[in-house]
């Protein structure tokens, strides 16, 4: 099977010390392409070098909301000063969280709605982090109308769901599928058109139900395609066959392949 993780932190210092053996067992399991979208400025020459060295990696680039007090008011400037030279496949992991309440809210739409107008202006397709605040995104998606792009770890209703869709966007869907009492995903999950839905593992973070308590892993993607055939009931290698054209439907790695080559 041809799979594709659409979002995985492979990057960051929980995979230093066995990096080439997941990456090596990722392949091994015809899982062919990860997404690696960046956190904060100071990891993008990191992750670009990842992407350059192992084959199968593609960078994101963005500043996360989650860390709004950690980025420096020139980030914005480096991103776009590092586009005229890199063209990642992808702005992200950007958005909003208002989940966490201490996190200033204007500050994120701010760097949002300016991460989103570079994304259109270099006609990129967006990775998006969105908690608590749906509504908040899709207005602003609609005033700024990118080249869509991923709702990550898609955790909204299905009304906005559909507007997302409609926006251009797919919608990423992970570990939470493997957890028995994740009723509200199943229900999107077996609902939702199957052309709107990539596969992804948001690892380290967001664990799968069978390495519960363990750092996650790309390698447990095959977890999350299993899950989403029996909520389905459909078949899983057609199942991985959609998800991957789906991923393909948005981001041109065959662009990116052809830049490092030259």
């Amino acid at each position: 099977m041809n799979i594709i993780d659409t979002h995985c932190h492979l990057d960051v210092a929980d995979f230093d010390l066995d990096r080439d053996k997941v990456i090596n067992h990722c392949h091994e399991q015809g899982i062919s392409k990860i997404i690696v979208p960046a956190i904060e400025s100071k990891t993008w020459g990191k992750l670009l070098d990842l992407c350059k060295a192992e084959k199968g990696l593609y960078p994101a680039l963005g500043l996360h909301p989650v860390f709004i007090e950690q980025h420096q008011t020139d980030d914005v400037n480096k991103l776009e000063q590092l586009l005229e030279t890199q063209r990642p496949v992808a702005i992200g992991e950007i958005g909003l969280d208002f989940y966490i309440k201490e996190l200033d809210q204007q500050q994120q739409t701010h760097l949002f709605e300016t991460q989103l107008q570079i994304a259109k202006d270099h006609d990129l397709p967006v990775i998006l982090h969105v908690r608590k605040a749906h509504d908040q995104v899709l207005q602003l998606l609609k005033k700024i109308k990118v080249k869509g792009g991923f709702s990550h770890a898609f955790n909204g209703n299905e009304q906005q769901a559909n507007h997302y869709i409609n926006l251009g966007f797919k919608l990423g869907f992970g570990g939470t599928l493997t957890y028995e009492n994740a009723h509200k995903i199943h229900h999107l999950a077996k609902t939702l058109p199957l052309e709107a839905i990539v596969l992804e593992t948001d690892a380290p973070d967001m664990v799968v139900n069978s390495h519960r308590g363990e750092r996650n892993s790309p390698e447990y993607i095959t977890d999350c395609l299993t899950s989403l055939a029996k909520i389905r009931n459909e078949d899983v290698e057609f199942i991985a066959r959609q998800t991957t054209q789906n991923a393909n439907d948005i981001i041109n790695f065959s662009d990116y392949d052809r830049q490092q080559s030259n």
